[in-house]
């Protein structure tokens, strides 16, 4: 799917719009393989990479109530059996694995954190589509620094504590509550760093035991693809990801595709989109049981038809008769 958005789309020529239909079962088996639910573990940074560029996006544990979305502690099990929340990933060894995984990820940039769900469960979205991400929810100019004050999103500590990471980061929890000082309660600072998180000015880029998370400006951290994402309309952004959550879902109902995007824009908007890229052919709905799904149109070549040896190519028109004198 390409990422203009829909109104200046090219006209597909040569290919027709198809409609393969599937019950329900075939639809849940084909995202338990696309998923790495089906045995096939992700273990390995290589695996690990291609399976969030195939998906673009997971949580790193599932939730209660469910989110229609991967994890990655799935596909690092290979089944979705009796996986650990956040809550109990502290006894679990797989999850302790798959976390270890994740963090190398973070450190090659190959994968990014985003604070759209829970902060306890990280929102992991894959370098291709991080920018998209960030055209949504991130700010429009990330090197100037956040203000307090009564009108401000931010609060006066959230502020201190990017300054802090801005002039000695990527820095530990610890020792960023150390540098602040005044008796500064971890929820406080917890709440401080969720505000800057969630509009992508920080960013987890290490984990150490001992000393928990380091945090470190976006726009230093990866500079290419915030700027990329500075450059990006909201439509197309918002066009280019509801065509990879489907992609990612094989095919979903409306109303989950808003659901799920609900978090960080407007169910509108999403609706806007969704309707948008129906009418430029970007998506279809296919049968799934009794019910109509949205997918990524499938397209193929329209038959080339066939011309028989020695058989001439078009008729010519017959030649006007000269006239008389």
């Amino acid at each position: 799917m390409q990422h203009e958005t829909p109104a200046t789309q090219p006209v597909r020529v040569g290919y027709v719009l198809i409609d393969i239909g599937m019950n329900d079962q075939e639809l849940q088996c084909a995202r338990l393989q696309k998923w790495h639910l089906d045995g096939a573990t992700v273990r390995t940074a290589e695996q690990g990479a291609a399976f969030l560029e195939s998906v673009g996006f997971c949580l790193l544990y599932p939730m209660r109530p469910a989110v229609p979305v991967p994890t990655f502690v799935g596909a690092w099990v290979g089944a979705d059996e009796n996986l650990p929340t956040y809550q109990h990933a502290y006894a679990d060894p797989r999850a302790a694995d798959a976390s270890d995984l994740m963090v190398r990820l973070l450190r090659q940039q190959v994968a990014y954190e985003a604070n759209l769900f829970d902060e306890n469960n990280a929102f992991l979205v894959a370098a291709s589509v991080f920018p998209f991400f960030y055209a949504l929810v991130g700010e429009r100019n990330p090197k100037q620094a956040p203000k307090g004050g009564p009108r401000s999103e931010y609060t006066q500590l959230a502020c201190d504590a990017f300054e802090v990471i801005h002039r000695e980061g990527p820095i530990s929890k610890p020792k960023l509550a150390q540098t602040l000082g005044g008796g500064i309660s971890p929820a406080a600072l917890d709440h401080a760093l969720q505000q800057l998180w969630s509009r992508l000015r920080i960013t987890r880029v290490d984990y150490k035991a001992g000393e928990g998370s380091h945090w470190d400006i976006l726009y230093r951290w990866a500079p290419e693809a915030v700027q990329e994402g500075m450059g990006l309309s909201i439509g197309e952004s918002l066009s280019a990801l509801v065509g990879k959550y489907l992609d990612c879902m094989v095919a979903a109902e409306q109303d989950d595709v808003e659901s799920f995007f609900s978090h960080f824009v407007s169910r509108s908007r999403v609706r806007e989109a969704i309707h948008a890229l129906i009418a430029a052919r970007e998506l279809s709905f296919v049968r799934v049981g009794s019910r109509s799904l949205l997918q990524v149109a499938q397209m193929r070549p329209e038959p080339v038809p066939v011309v028989r040896r020695n058989s001439p190519i078009a008729r010519r028109l017959a030649r006007p008769a000269p006239k008389a004198r």
